[in-house]
């Protein structure tokens, strides 16, 4: 409903998961709730269908399956007959939604106005009326917050019970009025819901054996320099920033900290895919900081993959030491993984350049190293 383009000839629900997909895969949200209301709540859906692996939790407001159903009450059957009187049929809908006779939908039908033409409302409505998102209800592994206002009466009840009981694990959230009615009780239930897990936030399994971790390391170079050049107090500055510039792309790219070593970080991430991404973002991070920083940070990474030994929130083997050796092999401003990495993120494009195969210390045999390309 923004003030987009006007000519849109695909409205096809395929169409607008693209729209969205471009949106977070260009701010790097590799992991993200999605709150979903009325109609593009189907877009919601189809997300957390297509992407189960980034929407960490999905919030269903006043939404439904079926686009008919829409039509199948008195009221929206009133609604869509409207349309070619568009004054009144926005009016009508923005008292639909906040209550007739309230200045906030009298707002809202000016704003719909200037957002949207009758002739794009009935296309997008007959796009919508043709979507049927009922068989992939089960499909939806994500957790799910499904919120009713009773005022909304061109939204049936049934439609609302449908979303709850075929979702498998969704809870129901009912609230009396409309969308401005008892807005405490809204934004509550939702920052509970959202805050009840925060391990689901990570979206990591944790420190378990048996698994393939993806093993990440990080260092500062040249540190002991550092501090000798600027003395404690400001290097212990300078580091403090680092480690903050770090956790915070590893709490957005679901990595797991492991420990620190004063000058770099272990991290441990379930998939390869997110590893490279936080890796990515991190060195852009610290790209921009040094732009305009008196004093820069210049950060190695290293990652591997493999089955390390997990004991006392620590993991160890060969796949941890390896990972470490490659972080040493890089230079200020690299990502360097081997051969496996590349191979776990095939197909996500990524750009690799091989830089063929390095005797790294304490391992016989020698390791092919890529160089992962990050530059803009």
């Amino acid at each position: 409903v923004g003030l987009s383009d006007r000519d849109v000839d695909d409205l096809s629900l395929d169409a607008w998961l693209l729209d969205m997909e471009a949106v977070v895969d260009h701010l790097s949200l590799n992991r993200f709730a999605l709150i979903g209301a009325d109609l593009p709540g189907m877009t919601a859906m189809g997300c957390a269908v297509r992407h189960p692996e980034r929407v960490t939790h999905l919030v269903l407001l006043n939404c439904f399956a079926r686009g008919a159903d829409v039509l199948a009450t008195p009221r929206g059957r009133a609604f869509m007959g409207l349309v070619d009187d568009f004054e009144m049929w926005s009016e009508n809908v923005g008292a639909g939604l906040f209550g007739f006779g309230r200045e906030v939908a009298r707002r809202y039908g000016e704003f719909v106005r200037v957002c949207v033409d009758p002739d794009m409302v009935r296309r997008i409505y007959e796009a919508r009326v043709a979507t049927d998102m009922a068989g992939l209800l089960s499909q939806i592994t994500t957790p799910t917050l499904v919120v009713r206002h009773t005022g909304l009466e061109w939204v049936p009840m049934d439609a609302t019970r449908e979303l709850a009981s075929e979702i498998p694990n969704a809870r129901l959230l009912v609230i009396e009025g409309f969308y401005t009615d008892d807005t405490e009780q809204l934004f509550r239930g939702v920052a509970d819901f959202l805050g009840e897990s925060e391990e689901a936030n990570t979206g990591d399994e944790g420190l378990s054996g048996d698994i393939v971790h993806t093993i990440f390391f990080t260092d500062v170079e040249g540190s002991t320099a550092l501090t000798q050049r600027l003395g404690d107090a400001k290097a212990r500055d300078l580091l403090r920033e680092h480690e903050r510039m770090v956790r915070e792309a590893l709490k957005a790219h679901g990595g797991s900290e492991v420990k620190t070593m004063g000058d770099g970080f272990m991290a441990s991430f379930s998939s390869a895919t997110k590893a490279l991404e936080c890796a990515i973002a991190m060195q852009r991070a610290f790209a921009e900081h040094n732009e305009s920083a008196e004093e820069p940070i210049k950060v190695r990474i290293g990652l591997n993959a493999g089955e390390p030994i997990a004991e006392d929130e620590d993991l160890f083997g060969t796949a941890v030491n390896l990972a470490a050796r490659i972080c040493s092999q890089a230079e200020a401003g690299q990502i360097l993984a081997p051969i496996v990495v590349r191979e776990l993120a095939a197909g996500k494009q990524f750009i690799f350049a091989d830089l063929g195969e390095t005797e790294l210390r304490g391992f016989e045999d020698p390791v092919r190293l890529y160089e992962v390309r990050w530059g803009t």
